[in-house]
């Protein structure tokens, strides 16, 4: 168990839900600032400023001075020009946020002005496309926004048409398209995350519990191998959400909604093959979000519909995960950041 502090997102218009970011420990946590739906967030690399979206119908994105003890001071949210902005990534020269909206298949992006708050968008990029699962693909449907390791291209995920977008970032706030990639037809791609060496990625499916391993060079992803996120034995629907993967580069960890657990994989040295070694009950229902501790060797589970983000220990050596002390309970969250 650990008292490291962190940041909570959560969803507040939903039935049960809170009334904004929680801050505290596993012990307990506060309300430190009152927000909509602030599903995702994110922090400046100086630590000065955190960023959450408003899963809003009309989406916005909000801006908060960090204070003492991780004190929140709203500054201003602007528009995301779409729906239900569901993720954001603070680009690694700390000048935008991108915003991923995902009812509306968008990606906004936000200058970061000096006192960190945010200037009107730069850019609103309209993806295209749909996917042969008809209750799910009617539409281009974003659902993230990352960078790789390089910084030197961002990505975002369309879960409607099964395509990961691969632009580079300009000066002046904007996306050039430099390649994308096709995932297979209904999977659903949702998050994707990159080996820390560089040369792999790795893409979550919602839609087909699917894990796609993607080998990777200067802005072109190419699909090497597709794995389950269940055993062979699972039965039932099942949703992943969340992907990371440890500083080492050994194990990749993803949720699945519906399981309940979250899948543990060991990669290949090259990271070009993963095998799934370890799935274990997320510790409570709907695991939306996955996040390390500061120093990798805990991990959170935000558990949506059980109100409550579980703790577990990470084996440095093997990968796999050991549920540790008591979850702490918050009303329908969906992100957790470490302080």
């Amino acid at each position: 168990m650990t008292s490291e502090r962190i940041y909570v997102g959560s969803y507040t218009s939903q039935a049960g839900g809170g009334t904004g970011i929680g801050l505290g420990s596993l012990e307990q946590a506060e309300v430190a600032a009152t927000t909509k739906d602030p599903s995702f967030l994110a922090r400046s690399a100086d630590g000065r400023f955190l960023y959450a979206v408003n899963e809003l119908d009309e989406g916005r994105v909000s801006a908060f001075a960090v204070g003492a003890d991780g004190a929140l001071e709203f500054l201003n949210d602007q528009p995301t020009e779409g729906a239900h902005p569901c993720h954001l990534a603070i680009d690694p020269s700390g000048r935008y946020v991108l915003s991923a909206n995902y009812s509306s298949g968008s990606v906004a992006i936000h200058p970061i002005q000096a006192d960190g708050s945010l200037g009107a968008a730069t850019q609103i990029v309209q993806r295209e496309g749909t996917g042969p699962n008809v209750e799910r693909q009617e539409g281009p449907h974003s659902h993230q926004v990352a960078f790789d390791p390089a910084g030197e291209y961002a990505v975002d995920i369309d879960l409607g048409s099964d395509t990961v977008h691969v632009s580079r970032l300009t000066e002046d706030g904007r996306l050039e398209e430099a390649g994308s990639l096709s995932v297979h037809p209904g999977a659903g791609p949702r998050h994707i995350v990159f080996h820390p060496g560089g040369a792999a990625a790795y893409v979550i499916n919602e839609l087909d519990s699917t894990l796609t391993v993607c080998a990777y060079s200067a802005g072109k992803l190419d699909a090497v191998q597709v794995v389950s996120t269940r055993p062979e034995d699972a039965t039932g629907e099942s949703f992943p959400a969340e992907v990371l993967i440890s500083a080492d580069g050994r194990f990749v960890y993803g949720s699945n909604r519906g399981d309940d657990t979250i899948a543990v994989f060991a990669l290949a040295e090259d990271g070009l093959s993963a095998e799934l070694v370890q799935t274990i009950s997320s510790g409570g229902t709907w695991p939306r979000h996955l996040a390390f501790s500061k120093d990798g060797t805990g991990l959170y589970s935000a558990n949506e519909r059980s109100d409550s983000v579980a703790f577990f220990t990470v084996d440095q050596a093997s990968g796999v995960l050991t549920a540790t002390g008591t979850p702490l309970t918050w009303p329908k969250p969906v992100c957790v950041l470490p302080l």
